[in-house]
């Protein structure tokens, strides 16, 4: 009997410090505040350190974000492709009053487009100034 009280108690405990720990949510709020400019950057400016991970994540769909210095990078991968041919779209780079929203499309090649026929792994890098806030990949 003393048991089960001990273990409903040590229970109880348990979700209380939970609780009171603080745990919460950030509330991202995607109204547009603001454009962001942006650069795209070409693998050949793109820092070693991020090439390292982009290469042992780039076979899967992925999104990244490496800041360096006073610059953000942010990365949209889409995993790899039966083809070549494919390119990404920037749709919308924005901020928002607590997030910098990322937009990305992914187009294949055109009906009947001469693509390479080996896999192909599509991502596009581009670099912003540093906002110190949440990244939204759309």
């Amino acid at each position: 009997m003393f048991r089960k009280y001990l273990v409903k108690i040590c229970g109880i405990s348990l979700l209380m410090a939970g609780l009171i720990s603080g745990c919460s949510i950030e509330q991202t709020n995607e109204t547009k505040v603001s454009d962001l400019t942006y650069t795209i950057v070409e693998e050949s400016e793109t820092p070693e350190e991020l090439k390292t991970m982009i290469e042992e994540k780039k076979t899967a769909d992925f999104k990244l974000t490496y800041e360096r210095e006073d610059d953000l990078y942010i990365v949209r991968g889409y995993g790899e492709q039966a083809t070549g041919g494919y390119s990404i779209c920037v749709r919308d780079c924005y901020l928002t009053t607590n997030a910098v929203v990322f937009d990305t499309e992914l187009i294949g090649p055109r009906k009947g487009e001469v693509t390479n026929a080996s896999p192909s792994c599509p991502y596009i890098v581009i670099q912003v100034k540093n906002q110190d806030k949440s990244i939204i990949f759309e």
